[in-house]
């Protein structure tokens, strides 16, 4: 026989449960604030390193974590799509179609331009030459025989990298002979510097700032000289050539925050967006979007007062 007088109190005891947890999610939701609480950002892997620089010092200044998901392009992308209040931080910004996903949900992301960095080339220590014309590197990946060059490294198939010299060269797929994948820019790195003939693609910051254990790998690879597909010279990645539009494989990076709300994801762009975010980029090799400002005092010479 069913005790029906037991129903109430199991209902206000679901009841009970219910609230509680939806005010536990309502205090997680409000414990986050543009400066404090706790987020993930998903990066393309070949922005880590300046990425890495900027959440170590925000946490430092603010109470916030942020837990750096490192991926691929196109894995980071899917992520926007398939993780609620997504941050990403890209080498492009969204395309039409991508925003008209987030237009559907409601969403309107906020996307931020706060630096410019490069695609560098580069080659063993050993090889003579040190210049590579763009135009020679876009005829290889279109299949052609190019005889300065034996193979390229990338990182990763599904990268910006190959996404972006994919898109230079007017192909969807990279060709099976002599080009080579990783998974990750310093196992190009590290490839390169073991085996001449090659030239390896990754993202300038992996250059400038690499880890302590791959600094003998970076000391045994040149970056190579490019020579874009107009004019004769050839350029450096460096930060005054990418500022004067020299040197040809420059891209502006993108904070892209998908929470919906005023979150971590609104107070680090602003962070990385201000002054002391532009000088970290500075600082780092890569272009801010705003050059930080100098202060200068100016004292009269106590000595000269008569």
């Amino acid at each position: 026989m069913k005790n029906f007088a037991t129903i109430p109190y199991v209902f206000l005891f679901s009841l009970s449960i219910l609230l509680i947890s939806c005010n536990q999610t309502s205090r997680s939701k409000d414990a986050e604030t543009i400066l404090k609480g706790s987020a993930s950002i998903f990066v393309d892997e070949t922005l880590t390193p300046i990425v890495e620089d900027q959440v170590a010092v925000f946490e430092n200044k603010y109470e916030a974590k942020i837990k750096i998901i490192s991926k691929s392009e196109s894995e980071t992308v899917n992520s926007l799509f398939n993780e609620k209040s997504a941050i990403a931080i890209l080498s492009r910004t969204l395309t039409t179609e991508e925003r008209k996903i987030f237009e559907q949900r409601k969403i309107n992301p906020k996307i931020t331009v706060f630096a410019t960095d490069a695609i560098a080339f580069i080659a063993n220590k050993k090889n003579k030459d040190t210049l590579v014309s763009l135009e020679d590197v876009i005829n290889f990946m279109q299949g052609k025989s190019v005889a300065s060059i034996k193979g390229l490294v990338f990182d990763n198939l599904n990268s910006s990298t190959v996404r972006y010299m994919n898109s230079l060269a007017g192909i969807n797929e990279i060709p099976q002979k002599g080009v080579f994948s990783f998974k990750t820019n310093d196992e190009v790195i590290k490839h390169v510097s073991e085996n001449e003939g090659l030239i390896g693609v990754v993202g300038v910051n992996w250059l400038s700032q690499p880890k302590p254990a791959m600094q003998k790998f970076v000391n045994n690879v040149n970056t190579l000289r490019v020579k874009g597909l107009t004019g004769n010279e050839y350029f450096l990645p460096s930060q005054n050539n990418i500022a004067e539009k020299k040197y040809p494989l420059a891209r502006d990076l993108y904070i892209i925050n998908c929470q919906g709300y005023s979150g971590l994801g609104m107070g680090f762009a602003s962070f990385v967006g201000g002054d002391i975010g532009q000088r970290i980029i500075l600082k780092s090799g890569l272009l801010p979007v705003r050059i930080p400002t100098r202060k200068f005092t100016i004292t009269k010479n106590q000595n000269n007062k008569k």
